[in-house]
């Protein structure tokens, strides 16, 4: 007799509907993935002491089973965009007794070849040699219906030789966190990698030091289904220039070129790459600045080279604005702040443009400086047009630095919220902008409005609406489709941690529901206050990047 898992009617309910106009697999046992997968064709170290911290050598990947999560086990939650649109699943299948097995690293798939992928990085600004896949195993590759290639990976699924010491596993905390941050920002446009499902254990616990206060204490494991087409990142290349692996490193470059950018080609086909990924990834920050988000460990290691938003640790997303907001408490440098993220990525996009000059010739390399040289420019273009298009503007035009730099400066001075202020500008009448008054049940304006410049710089937006030729309904329209009511902050996923802790999963999946559709206004997120002014505990909240 099959155990129920704790999933109740109303989950079914919750992930069963589906569109009949697609059918999906409803059956986990007929779900397979492609045999071999495509990263088969590179080295893959296999050493049976896998669960040992080795310096890895001449391989791209370690062949490293998963240590399946123990005790009695629960579904916390499942993205059914996910599953349906990314994976063919019935989302109903989540409630499945092998579905939760197969995210807890029990039930092996058709097809899969579980692998740790190895990388080095440049953390806080210093080279930190091997890290590599230290409590991660990508399962395998599916191929879907509509011919993409994803390949997902389990987070906190046992110890690998990339482990360093650790135990391989994550904690509820973080998982829920990156479960709800990766399906947020993809529905808020950000380039990102996707979560799956989530699933901890009652009876599985690991010693955490939540706070780096010596007083660690028992949390229990958990292990989030993680998706993406590839896990490759800027320390990928930068781990094999430092161990003189450039016969490989070239080998691994011409791979991910031929499966993730085929449409590069030619003799020139590294610099061509090299400036996809460097655009690819500013394009991302752009996004990123746009809605406030800040990611907190900006290392080379956590930067795909397919421009996503990759490993979700100690992020925020800003409450009120302030330039330099840092969410992650062990950057005692600010060197990850909010402001900073577009510098910090061009810094690691040379380290990238270092670790490749072994393949390059000295005119590759030379052009390759030239696009390096050009990146400030390029973002800070994209930054600009982002922040116009949040005021209802298309185009640019001089002086749109200064009206954009004006308006963060009364925002940062009022502590005016950084959400808030650009949704609720798109909500009132250009005419009464200038008007305090007007504004008093618009709490981030009524703020903002106390600006002892607010009513001139509201007079430049108007001319340049005017100048423009942007209508009152266009403004509006434009604003409403690029500025969210709703963004995962941080203290808003603490009370759903809190409640999480207690066995009671019904906000975080109320979460993924909001955030599904996060331009528009949820009844059950309003009565909750998730856009009103966030509780006084909630300014200066940290995390650590301890999970």
């Amino acid at each position: 007799m099959r155990r129920s898992l704790f999933v109740t009617a109303a989950l079914y309910k919750q992930y069963g509907e589906m569109s009949t106009a697609t059918a999906k697999i409803v059956n986990l046992n007929d779900w397979k993935f492609k045999h071999p997968p495509s990263y088969a064709k590179l080295p893959i170290d296999d050493n049976p002491e896998y669960n040992v911290p080795v310096a890895v050598k001449n391989a791209v990947f370690s062949k490293v089973p998963t240590e399946p999560l123990t005790g009695k086990l629960r579904l916390v939650c499942a993205s059914e965009n996910a599953l349906s649109d990314i994976l063919d699943l019935d989302p109903k299948v989540a409630g499945t007794e092998e579905f939760i097995d197969f995210v807890a690293g029990k039930h092996a798939v058709e097809g899969g070849l579980t692998v740790c992928h190895r990388y080095g990085g440049h953390q806080f600004g210093f080279w930190s040699d091997q890290l590599g896949d230290g409590r991660a195993h990508i399962l395998g590759e599916y191929v879907n219906s509509k011919g993409e290639s994803w390949q997902p990976q389990l987070k906190g699924s046992g110890e690998t030789p990339y482990s360093r010491f650790g135990d391989g596993r994550t904690v509820l905390r973080s998982s829920l966190r990156e479960m709800v941050a990766s399906e947020a920002c993809y529905h808020l446009g950000i380039p990102t990698t996707r979560a799956g499902a989530l699933v901890v254990s009652d009876d599985h616990k690991v010693w955490r030091d939540k706070t780096y206060s010596g007083h660690a204490r028992p949390e229990r494991a958990a292990v989030v289904l993680r998706l993406a087409p590839a896990w490759y990142r800027l320390g990928s290349l930068e781990i094999l220039q430092r161990r003189q692996e450039v016969d490989l490193m070239r080998r691994l470059v011409d791979f991910i070129v031929e499966h993730h950018f085929p449409h590069i080609t030619g003799e020139d086909k590294y610099v061509k790459w090299f400036s996809e990924v460097a655009h690819r990834n500013l394009d991302m920050v752009a996004t990123w600045q746009g809605v406030g988000f800040t990611h907190g460990v900006l290392n080379t290691d956590n930067i795909s080279v397919l421009g996503l938003t990759i490993d979700y640790g100690p992020y925020g997303f800003l409450d009120h604005y302030y330039g330099s907001y840092v969410p992650n408490s062990s950057d005692d440098m600010a060197r990850y702040a909010f402001d900073k993220q577009p510098q910090i990525v061009i810094w690691n996009l040379q380290k990238f443009a270092e670790a490749l000059a072994p393949i390059l010739t000295d005119e590759q390399t030379e052009s390759i400086k030239e696009i390096i040289a050009g990146l400030e420019d390029y973002v800070g273009d994209k930054i600009l047009h982002t922040y116009l298009r949040k005021l209802g503007l298309t185009d640019t035009r001089a002086g749109d630095v200064k009206l954009v730099g004006e308006l963060m400066i009364m925002m940062q001075q009022t502590t005016s919220d950084f959400t808030a202020t650009f949704r609720q500008m798109g909500e009132v009448d250009i005419s009464d902008l200038g008007d305090s008054s007007a504004l008093e049940s618009k709490w981030s304006l009524a703020k903002i409005s106390q600006a002892k410049e607010w009513g001139s710089w509201v007079d430049k937006y108007r001319r340049r609406l005017t100048d423009a030729a942007v209508n009152e309904e266009q403004r509006c329209t434009t604003m409403s489709k690029v500025n969210p009511v709703y963004v995962p902050r941080n203290w808003i996923l603490q009370e759903a941690i809190a409640d999480a802790e207690n066995n009671d999963f019904t906000k975080v999946r109320l979460l993924l529901k909001i955030f599904e559709r996060p331009y528009e206004i949820n009844d059950e997120a309003e009565k909750l206050g998730y856009s009103a002014q966030p509780p006084s505990w909630s300014y200066g909240l940290k995390l650590s990047c301890s999970s």
